[in-house]
């Protein structure tokens, strides 16, 4: 698959560079690449600027009933990677043989080692994620902000906050009200087919299925059915990740439009795989992080949230999720609820 190809060059060359040549990524004129932050010359943040006390105080409204609504799967070796990512957890425990226990109260315990890169299961991706060469959010010339061991530059420790209004969009819902439902033969339920297109009407339509209309700093989350396959792991894995319905560049552009603070998605990427030109990389990427600062939620669990909102006909809730503050990271794997 092309896409793939170009991603592992990519990642060669990144490879390459870390090896002693990071200085000289730091050439391009990063002005003619990548838009200027709104929020300022020196902005690090992203889109959650967005996320502010009125916002914050609007979306509690969203909690009546109270009732929680996971919208992650549980981070487990064997679900679908991506390229080359990998997870392995390894238990030890102590003092579990027999004369070895601590003190008189004969005390034992268990940890953990958890190996895993950060863009693994239900994850977000930061500003420092995807660039344009070696230009990043912001115009930020990366090149002179890369370490060995994080970035120096965009990490997700500048993450504010997504204590926010979240929106479930239904394309499974929309996709068969208009009748052009295609199906992949190895979900169990219905699911958009890989390469479907998701334009900006079919979001529309979404929208308007719950009389929703978006606002500042609200969290899009699309049910297109995929996760599926997620779910059969790892049976499935191959063709989860062999392709995925997913954003147009033109959805992708009008939900920037709409001021969105989140984009995520039940698929690994949110964008239309294969793309929709063949020689570009993740364009759908570039749009929401590099260009707009609005974060991606990758492999987001929506099938019990779409259930719920075809049963209370009510898809907006409160977002709770909370990003660990550390330094340098491009990403990380999150635990994220609807609260309604």
């Amino acid at each position: 698959m092309k896409l793939v190809a170009l991603v592992a060059t990519a990642a060669l060359s990144m490879s390459a560079s870390l090896g002693g040549t990071v200085a000289a990524m730091a050439q391009s004129d990063c002005k003619t690449l990548v838009k200027a932050s709104p929020f300022g010359p020196d902005d690090e943040v992203g889109a959650t600027n967005r996320v502010t006390p009125a916002v914050t105080k609007a979306a509690a409204a969203e909690i009546q009933t109270g009732k929680v609504t996971p919208l992650a799967y549980n981070l487990v070796d064997g679900v679908p990677l991506f390229g080359t990512r990998f997870t392995k957890t390894v238990l030890t425990s102590f003092a579990m043989t027999p004369g070895a226990e601590y003190g008189k109260n004969k005390l034992s315990y268990m940890e953990d080692t958890y190996l895993s890169q950060s863009h693994v299961g239900t994850h977000i991706d930061g500003m420092g994620h995807i660039g344009i060469k070696d230009c990043y959010y912001n115009q930020t010339p990366m090149g002179k902000y890369v370490t060995q061991n994080y970035l120096k530059k965009l990490g997700i420790e500048h993450i504010k906050t997504f204590a926010t209004r979240g929106v479930l969009i239904d394309l499974v819902k929309v996709f068969q009200d208009a009748g052009k439902l295609k199906t992949n033969a190895a979900c169990t339920s219905p699911c958009l087919d890989g390469g479907t297109l998701i334009t900006e009407a079919d979001l529309q339509a979404g929208l308007k299925l719950y009389g929703v209309t978006l606002r500042d700093g609200d969290a899009v989350f699309l049910h297109t059915g995929w996760g599926d396959l997620f779910k059969q792991f790892p049976k499935q894995n191959a063709t989860y990740n062999s392709a995925e319905p997913g954003l147009s560049k033109s959805a992708a552009q009008w939900l920037a439009d709409q001021k969105v603070v989140v984009v995520g998605a039940d698929t690994w990427a949110v964008e239309v795989i294969p793309s929709e030109d063949k020689d570009e990389a993740f364009a759908v990427h570039v749009i929401l992080l590099t260009d707009n600062g609005i974060h991606i939620i990758e492999n987001v669990r929506t099938d019990l949230m779409a259930a719920e909102a075809a049963s209370t006909k009510r898809a907006t809730f409160f977002l709770s999720m909370t990003v660990p503050k550390a330094v340098g990271l491009t990403g990380t794997f999150v635990n994220l609820e609807a609260i309604q």
